[in-house]
């Protein structure tokens, strides 16, 4: 059975089979593009089945009445974050278990989730059809026996884990740089060499700037931090947090950083000096990429232009949350003078 992209299937297991549930489970692979959502049964928050995906995302939101996720807590915000993950780790099958407990809002959700970021989906529908919504009946693509149900997983349609973004997003991000469509390709005139980690000429592109000097080495972090990192649930937060911790650099020079200034690769990222007067380059480490480019496509998916600044959201009213998190984290040693943040109270 030929898989395409984008495709819906539904999974009609009448008889509720623990054969489907424990096959669904077993074909959870994040690394190979592949993963499983389990909704929780009988949660009332409107955002459920979004942070449901964020945890299969292997995103964990932090707990607590004053929790610096409470912002997730938003149904857009959350479906957002769930969207920016999938698109960053190059997802493209999400299998949803028990989707007869789904409400129709929540099924609503799933499926506009779906429509943005493109996955294949399939749904496992484990009762009588009978009592399926409109907008599943309408799906035209049904399967109900254990080998199709193999066949669907064993498909080669999801491809490893890896940033990817439509190309469109280049040849837009290049007219606003200056109208060129290869924009970063080309350093600016009369620019610079500089030395590693200096400043080349004030509002180039990451690339750009890539072109005439090397990027700053990133400082090394314990794998217990970047871990932490990694399981962050707030795109923004993940990637401001990555930022401060592989640079040490001050939160100033994360304010003004905008989609161009990471390289398409995400392998170097540039921050800005007031005034531009010094603007460096920093080479992204590995570890870090998946959490940039999660924060990246948080960007893009909002529909900011490439000039926007990437961080913005955190600097203004949500920088409490920023700060919540770094002091959660206190084995990074984050830069963050009290100056720069909205106080916590």
């Amino acid at each position: 059975m030929a898989l395409v992209y984008g495709d819906m299937t539904i999974v009609v297991d009448e008889q509720d089979d623990l054969f489907y549930t424990r096959a669904a489970l077993q074909a959870h692979r994040p690394e190979a593009g592949r993963i499983t959502v389990q909704p929780t049964p009988a949660s009332s928050s409107p955002a459920a089945l979004a942070h449901d995906m964020l945890y299969a995302l292997g995103k964990r939101l932090a707990s607590g009445p004053n929790s610096p996720d409470i912002w997730l807590d938003s149904v857009k915000e959350a479906w957002l974050a769930a969207a920016a993950w999938t698109v960053a780790t190059g997802v493209r099958h999400v299998v949803v278990t028990r989707a007869h407990l789904l409400t129709v809002r929540r099924i609503d959700q799933l499926l506009a989730w779906r429509e943005a970021v493109g996955v294949q989906l399939t749904l496992l529908w484990q009762k009588a059809p009978r009592g399926m919504p409109p907008a599943l009946a309408r799906v035209e693509r049904r399967i109900s026996s254990r080998d199709q149900f193999e066949a669907l997983l064993a498909e080669p349609g999801p491809i490893p884990a890896c940033p990817s973004f439509p190309p469109v997003i280049l040849a837009t991000a290049g007219r606003a740089a200056g109208g060129a469509r290869h924009f970063a390709a080309w350093p600016s005139r009369g620019a610079q060499p500089t030395s590693p980690g200096r400043r080349a000429h004030p509002c180039t592109s990451a690339l750009a700037t890539a072109q005439l000097s090397q990027p700053a080495p990133a400082i090394e972090l314990a794998s217990e931090g970047t871990a932490a990192l990694a399981a962050l649930a707030h795109p923004l937060i993940a990637g401001a947090l990555s930022v401060l911790a592989f640079t040490q650099a001050g939160l100033g020079g994360l304010r003004l950083t905008r989609d161009l200034d990471i390289t398409g690769d995400v392998c170097a990222i540039k921050l800005h000096g007031v005034g531009h007067r010094s603007c460096p380059l920093y080479a992204v480490p590995a570890w870090a990429r998946p959490l940039l480019a999660g924060a990246r496509a948080h960007h893009r998916l909002a529909t900011h232009p490439p000039g926007d600044s990437v961080f913005a959201p955190l600097m203004l009213a949500e920088a409490r949350h920023l700060r919540a998190h770094a002091e959660r984290l206190p084995q990074l040693n984050l830069p963050l003078p009290d100056s720069l943040l909205v106080p916590l109270s």
